[in-house]
C-alpha cells in the first residue's frame, strides 16, 4: 500500500484538527476574557532508507540520506495571552486587568480557579461573585447598609465604600491578582476558567499594578482576543490544505488503479 494514503489521511485528520480549533475562537469572539487558542502540529516519524554519511565509494560518502516521512499530528494547544481590548460598560462590579494577571475565584469544589473574565456581581451577602456564583478570593464583603454606586476599586485594588449616613468611604478589602511563570500551561476547564497545572507553576499573587502584575481598571471589562479577521484567513488556509491532502489521496488511488489494470 502506498505511503502517501496514509500520509495524506494524517493531513486531513489535522487540519479537521485546526478547523475545530478556529471554530471554537469564532465561537468565543465576544466572550469577556476569552484568549485565543493555536494549534501546534509536528510532522510524524521518518522512514529513514538511507543514512546520510553511508560510504558510497572506499573514498566518498553519500551527502545526504533518503527519508521518508509519515504525515503530521497535533502537537499542542496554545493560549495566546495577549491584552484583549477594554470596554466601558458603567457597571461598578465590572473590572478589567490591564496588563499580566488572572483573578483568583473560590470554586465548588474548595480549589481556586484563575480567570481574566472580570464581570462580578453583588450577591444577596454583599459578597463580589462571578456569574456562576464563585467567590472573588481574597473574600471581599461589602458592610449591611452600602451605597452601590459609591463602590470604588482602585488601579492598585484597594476597595472602598460608602454605607448609608456616612460621608466616608470605609475600606472594606484589598483585590490581588495572579500571574504564572508559564501561563500558556493552565488548563482551562470552562466557564472562563483556568486552573493550575505543573507546567504552569504555583500561582505568584500580588497587589496590582505592582511586581509586574497588572493594574485594574473599574466599570470595565477586557473582551476576547481573537481577531474574526486572521481566523477567516486561517479557515481558508486550512481549507484549502485540506482540499489538498484530499487531492494526495485521490492522485494515489489513481496510481494504484493505474498498476492494478496493467493486467487483465
Amino acid at each position: 500500500m502506498m505511503r502517501s494514503l496514509w500520509t495524506a489521511a494524517s493531513g486531513m485528520i489535522g487540519q479537521q484538527f485546526n478547523i475545530d480549533t478556529i471554530a471554537n475562537n469564532l465561537a468565543n469572539v465576544n466572550t469577556t476574557g476569552y484568549k485565543q487558542t493555536r494549534p501546534d502540529f509536528e510532522d510524524l516519524l521518518y522512514q529513514t532508507v538511507r543514512m546520510a554519511g553511508t560510504p558510497a565509494t572506499e573514498v566518498t560518502l553519500y551527502p545526504t540520506g533518503i527519508q521518508v516521512g509519515h504525515g503530521v499530528r497535533a502537537a499542542a494547544t496554545q493560549k495566546i495571552f495577549t491584552q484583549g481590548a477594554l470596554q466601558s460598560t458603567g457597571n461598578v462590579s465590572d473590572m478589567a486587568i490591564q496588563g499580566e494577571g488572572f483573578f483568583r475565584v473560590l470554586l465548588y469544589d474548595g480549589s481556586y480557579g484563575y480567570t481574566r473574565d472580570g464581570s462580578f456581581k453583588i450577591d444577596s451577602n454583599g459578597q463580589i461573585v462571578n456569574s456562576n456564583g464563585y467567590r472573588l478570593m481574597p473574600e471581599v464583603i461589602l458592610p449591611e447598609g452600602f451605597i452601590r454606586d459609591s463602590l470604588n476599586i482602585s488601579q492598585d485594588g484597594r476597595i472602598t465604600v460608602k454605607v448609608a449616613g456616612s460621608d466616608e468611604p470605609v475600606e472594606v478589602g484589598q483585590l490581588f491578582v495572579y500571574r504564572f511563570v508559564n501561563p500558556a500551561g493552565l488548563q482551562a476547564v470552562g466557564e472562563n476558567i483556568f486552573k493550575k497545572t505543573e507546567a504552569s507553576g504555583d500561582p505568584i499573587g500580588g497587589r496590582p499594578g505592582f511586581d509586574g502584575m497588572g493594574k485594574v481598571v473599574q466599570k470595565f471589562l477586557e473582551m476576547s482576543n481573537v481577531s474574526a479577521v486572521k481566523e477567516m484567513v486561517n479557515m481558508i488556509v486550512a481549507q484549502r490544505a485540506y482540499e489538498m491532502n484530499s487531492k494526495a489521496i485521490q492522485t494515489s488511488d489513481s496510481m494504484l488503479a493505474t498498476a492494478n489494470n496493467l493486467k487483465r
